[in-house]
């Protein structure tokens, strides 16, 4: 073994994984992918599936490539866990299943009225669809086209896949909440969709929607920037809204939907609304921790996450 070359003891964490090597010898100097693809290839998993943490102190061996084995801490002699992630599924696709139902639901409620709902006047024929509701539809798709054509040509992940198992998870919000929920209450003959419009709300409601869909879609163009084509290296987000909040995505989506209820005025859109800004919430929490441990003093400390004076 040259001094370059260390042995590492490996063992699997949970069930047994077959043919796993009870030994790897990786060049030290080598990125930490090295380490994944040999385990990989050894026990004919997926290295999308493994996950490698440090005997030592637990933390994660990341599957980076600028990231070598010599910087994870890792020595001659050292133990590592294996951990066998079980079937996994691409990030991509999760999101683009997650957002199809909603594009899928609302039209087919809009379209099936008639045949969903109770007529409110037996003597009338079934009231056509309000000038609301068309609008609701239109800014619900909109928003969720939109997030397909995010995921497809311009989100670059950190991360390949997920566990297959979170998808139902992931979808149930979308699918259920923001699919079936909404669009049941939304499209009613007597939803508050259905009633007169009120001018201004809903003037304003369609002008914090394009602005927030705006401003969500510039904030991903940043994000997206900051990563190379199918690179996994990180980067400090610059910009005016960057420099206001940890995440300005997550509170250009808030805003989107904010404008969505003053349109909708339905308690459906709130409940949507509520529980994605409380997920956002945790998730731009744990950003903004992740940003302050990988660059340190280069790193501006934010204040607020995701709403300005708020959180």
């Amino acid at each position: 073994m040259s001094s370059q070359t260390i042995t590492l003891i490996v063992s699997p964490r949970g069930k047994p994984i077959k043919t796993l090597p009870q030994e790897s010898e990786v060049p030290r100097n080598a990125p930490a992918t090295e380490l994944y693809n040999y385990l990989a290839a050894a026990s004919g998993t997926s290295v999308h599936r493994l996950r490698v943490t440090k005997g030592s102190d637990g933390q994660l061996v990341p599957n980076r490539a600028d990231v070598s084995i010599k910087q994870t801490g890792l020595m001659d002699g050292s133990k590592v866990f294996v951990k066998d992630l079980g079937p996994q599924i691409s990030w991509r696709t999760v999101f683009v299943i997650e957002y199809l139902g909603p594009i899928i639901i609302h039209p087919l409620v809009y379209l099936l009225r008639p045949y969903l709902y109770a007529s409110p006047n037996k003597l009338f024929p079934f009231p056509a669809p309000s000038s609301l509701q068309t609008l609701s539809l239109l800014l619900v798709s909109f928003h969720f086209v939109k997030r397909e054509y995010e995921t497809i040509f311009i989100h670059r992940f950190s991360a390949a896949t997920m566990p297959l198992r979170n998808i139902f998870k992931n979808s149930a919000h979308y699918w259920i909440i923001g699919g079936l929920n909404m669009a049941y209450w939304i499209y009613r003959p007597n939803a508050p969709t259905a009633k007169p419009m009120n001018v201004f709300f809903t003037l304003l409601g369609v002008l914090l929607f394009f602005t927030g869909e705006i401003g969500n879609l510039s904030s991903h163009l940043t994000l997206r920037d900051l990563r190379s084509s199918r690179g996994k290296e990180r980067g400090i987000p610059q910009g005016l809204w960057f420099e206001l909040v940890t995440c300005p995505n997550y509170m250009f989506e808030t805003m989107a939907w904010v404008g969505v209820f003053l349109v909708t005025r339905d308690f459906a859109t709130v409940i949507f609304l509520l529980v994605s800004v409380t997920m956002m919430c945790i998730w731009a929490k744990k950003k903004e921790r992740n940003y302050r441990k990988e660059f340190g003093d280069k790193y501006k400390n934010k204040r607020y996450t995701i709403l300005p004076g708020i959180y």
